[in-house]
């Protein structure tokens, strides 16, 4: 499976950003993966049920990633929960040689992932799935992701219950990239105030 490179502007939706700014400070600071513990976004209870927690045993190949927590969007957009299960078990035959190359991607990298598929819900609305990928390391290697998954559609309203499990069709790759360029937090500008201007 090929992949784009890109920078962290390739990613679309807000509050992803926020969440990938937030790793990309932490990953400038010390050039390494940030440690789990020390990943604390502002208004991280506002995303969580659009994260999924999984923790990543490297020792086998390819890596299991065990789903530690799944946001209530994404259960309802699988059909069923999936806390406590290896995700490639609950993918599926017909998902997982879809979905699985790009968490095996952000872990080999050890680099965020950012992908975009388009799907069709029950009444044949086009929506896109955008899912974001961050590593963390505790000892090293690689041992969580953090996913955050965003449904949106141009149509407005969609039906998100069983809406990728629910039809005959499968995803739509449309964009599959990772973040390897431009690396660090560009904090907002400021303009100086006439006081500093002068005095400087």
């Amino acid at each position: 499976m090929e992949f784009e490179s890109a920078g962290p502007s390739i990613v679309k939706s807000i509050k992803q950003r926020d969440l990938l700014n937030t790793w990309l400070r932490q990953y400038a600071r010390d050039q390494s993966i940030p440690r789990m513990s020390e990943y604390q976004p502002a208004r991280i209870e506002d995303e969580r049920p659009d994260l999924v927690i999984y923790t990543v045993d490297s020792s086998t190949q390819p890596p299991r990633l065990t789903i530690q927590s799944d946001g209530t969007r994404m259960s309802a957009a699988y059909g069923n929960t999936g806390k406590g299960r290896y995700l490639d078990e609950y993918l599926g035959a017909r998902l997982a040689p879809m979905v699985m190359p790009v968490y095996y991607a952000c872990i080999a990298r050890r680099l965020p992932a950012y992908t975009i598929a388009n799907m069709d819900d029950i009444y044949r609305r086009v929506v896109a799935y955008e899912r974001l990928l961050l590593p963390f390391s505790d000892d090293g290697s690689i041992t969580h992701i953090i996913a955050s998954l965003k449904t949106i559609s141009e149509d407005g309203g969609f039906e998100i219950k069983n809406l990728i499990r629910g039809n005959d069709k499968l995803p739509v790759p449309k964009l599959r990239t990772i973040i390897d360029r431009d690396l660090f937090h560009r904090a907002p500008g400021r303009i100086p105030s006439g006081d500093e201007l002068e005095f400087s």
